[in-house]
């Protein structure tokens, strides 16, 4: 299992050619993989650290969750990425909590937050690293929260719908109102009625547990 650890971290993760070779194997030996079913929850913004994720298969949210028990989108992360912010309690510049739910079932790559905290203070390639998928990942927070406070709720559908289209490779939707709902950080009640109203307009149609696209130019007019 470690050498399939070194080859993932080599090709994934930027400052694995900078480490010593303590280093590497001590990254190695902290490293677990895991496989979790959809709904699990991996990090809790207000308890302790989870660690650094690596998404080997499956997708996460990552989230904002209020005292009221609504929930904020902020990005999801697919096969490939990383999640930064579950490691949130390493870097400093850090000072929000973020919640992350598996939405699929997933196998996760997770570092250890002590040890990427040791690696961080130790390296500073480990440290600018960090802090640039940091970064990256505030321009998805920023983006989420450009939308949910200046746009108009059909904009934000479009914007939604597309973006879905674009990632599955497909005009089917396979999500339930409520979802989109969570995903866009509103409420249900208004995505069932811009979703009723892009269907007056012949935009969708809707299905039992999801939406189909019917005419993508008129949609895309809406961004």
């Amino acid at each position: 299992m470690t050498r399939e650890y070194e080859t993932l971290f080599a090709e994934n993760f930027s400052f694995w050619e900078h480490l010593t070779e303590d280093q590497k194997d001590m990254l190695c030996r902290s490293a677990t993989l895991a496989t979790y079913p959809k709904g699990v929850n991996l990090h809790n913004g207000s308890e302790e650290c989870a660690g650094l994720l690596y998404i080997k298969s499956g997708q996460l949210r990552a989230y904002l969750l209020s005292e009221d028990g609504r929930e904020v989108t902020l990005y999801r992360l697919y096969p490939g990425d990383i999640c930064i912010l579950s490691a949130s309690c390493v870097l400093d510049a850090i000072t929000f909590d973020v919640s992350v739910d598996t939405v699929e079932k997933s196998e996760i790559l997770t570092v250890s937050a002590s040890a990427f905290h040791k690696l961080v203070t130790e390296n500073v390639y480990v440290e600018a690293c960090g802090y640039h998928m940091a970064a990256d990942r505030f321009s998805d927070v920023m983006w989420a929260m450009q939308q949910i406070l200046f746009m108009a709720m059909d904009k934000r559908l479009a914007i939604f719908l597309t973006d879905e289209m674009s990632k599955t490779k497909s005009d089917e939707i396979h999500m339930t109102q409520e979802q989109i709902a969570k995903y866009m950080g509103t409420a249900r009640e208004v995505v069932t009625r811009m979703i009723k109203y892009f269907a007056e307009e012949g935009i969708v149609e809707t299905f039992r547990g999801g939406i189909r696209i019917l005419d993508k130019k008129k949609l895309r007019s809406y961004l």
